[in-house]
């Protein structure tokens, strides 16, 4: 269970990131309430080739990324803020559109982590009046998006169907505060097809006071979760090609809702109860397609 990296060779992606904040009253909203009710998103789309320039005996890679194509949607409280798609002719005059070529270089590990950011300065540099497309290029963005996936240490990576591994992921929710969770990669099947190995693992996570705590004192903004009633589901699914240590798929979706209902001495007899549902949404979806 590892990546394998050849020099020279290179692999097309789709990957596709996901983040969405909603709020939403249920019963009458309070005259003088501070909530206000809408949804946030911003949806990326990203396809890029990725071509291994060298690897060291360690089995790390220098990767050279370039970006082939590019979807971007952002509303802020169901307002419209960015609505942009490299394959449109209408978008081709887009700051954005600079993005489409521009490369830059990481390092990545043989257990998927991206461990450094060499060089982009030429591609912020193509795009250096436009934020939205500098935030793409930042060196923490860029990480998340080529190293979300934990394959396990190389001391444990031999593997039979049903053995697992975990690593840790934090989210931040805004008021809503920080979250860890410990993601369990789990291996459910090997299957062989035309002379490949091909390996099914699932995931699911379970929350962990590990980072979050430390995350929490670091934060400006106040927590408001421990008013809530919390229920959330986070699972995944990766499909890894074992013959050539590629990844085919990888998928992972984090939902997550907090409610809290106004006592019945505050709503009055004559009104409706009121209860305030936070969501958030996190999803992350990567595929080989060439």
């Amino acid at each position: 269970m590892t990546l394998k990296f050849a020099e020279q060779d290179s692999t097309t992606y789709r990957v596709s990131i996901e983040a969405e904040q909603s709020v939403k009253w249920e019963g009458l909203l309070p005259d003088k309430s501070i909530f206000k009710g809408g949804r946030s998103q911003d949806k990326i789309e990203m396809t890029f080739t990725q071509q291994i320039q060298s690897s060291d005996d360690k089995g790390n890679a220098i990767a050279e990324i370039t970006i082939k194509g590019l979807k971007y949607f952002s509303t802020i409280k169901d307002n419209l803020v960015l609505d942009f798609d490299s394959s449109r002719e209408k978008d081709r005059n887009n700051p954005l559109a600079r993005l489409i070529g521009q490369s830059y270089t990481i390092e990545i590990t043989p257990t998927g982590k991206v461990t450094e950011v060499i060089d982009v300065t030429e591609a912020q540099a193509a795009v250096n009046d436009n934020n939205a497309a500098l935030k793409l290029l930042s060196p923490d963005t860029i990480k998340e998006r080529h190293g979300l996936m934990n394959l396990p240490a190389g001391d444990k990576n031999q593997l039979r169907q049903g053995d697992s591994w975990s690593g840790i992921k934090t989210f931040s929710f805004g008021l809503m505060g920080s979250k860890s969770y410990e993601k369990i990669y789990t291996l459910k099947e090997i299957k062989d097809q035309d002379n490949r190995q091909t390996a099914i693992v699932e995931m699911s996570a379970i929350p962990t006071s590990e980072m979050a705590e430390q995350l929490h004192k670091e934060q400006a903004t106040p927590d408001f979760s421990k008013m809530f009633d919390n229920t959330e589901t986070y699972t995944g699914q990766l499909k890894l090609d074992l013959t050539v240590g590629k990844v085919e798929k990888y998928f992972e979706k984090l939902q997550s809702e907090w409610v809290v209902a106004r006592p019945p001495a505050e709503q009055g007899d004559d009104k409706e109860p009121t209860a305030l549902k936070m969501g958030a949404i996190r999803l992350y979806h990567l595929e080989k397609i060439d």
